[in-house]
């Protein structure tokens, strides 16, 4: 595994955010359309989480966001950031907080 600079891992932005809508992108069996509030802005997402998750389980979860990575267009949405997740055995994890915290707080 490669190692980076303490002044690399400075430049994300993660936060937690909360997520306020999840909808179901109706040409993919995969993505998910999210508005997640990151305390600043609100911001969409676009999650490849549909095969793992219902949209509306997902409504009202804290999470957390990479919100300075660069925004992407994928099937005709743009994605203003990336949620967390681990994957255990093939399988998305949300990333979340042990308890509830503030909306926006950086992780760091």
């Amino acid at each position: 595994m490669s190692t980076i600079k303490l002044s690399d891992f400075q430049k994300l932005d993660i936060r937690v955010g909360r997520i306020l809508e999840a909808q179901a992108i109706q040409k993919s069996d995969k993505l998910i359309l999210l508005k997640v509030d990151i305390g600043s802005e609100v911001r969409q997402l676009v999650a490849g989480l549909r095969p793992y998750y219902k949209p509306e389980e997902l409504v009202g979860k804290q999470i957390i966001v990479l919100a300075n990575l660069e925004p992407k267009s994928l099937m005709g949405y743009t994605s203003q950031g990336m949620l967390l997740a681990a994957i255990d055995d093939g399988k998305p994890v949300l990333l979340v907080p042990e308890k509830e915290v503030k909306i926006g707080s950086k992780i760091g």
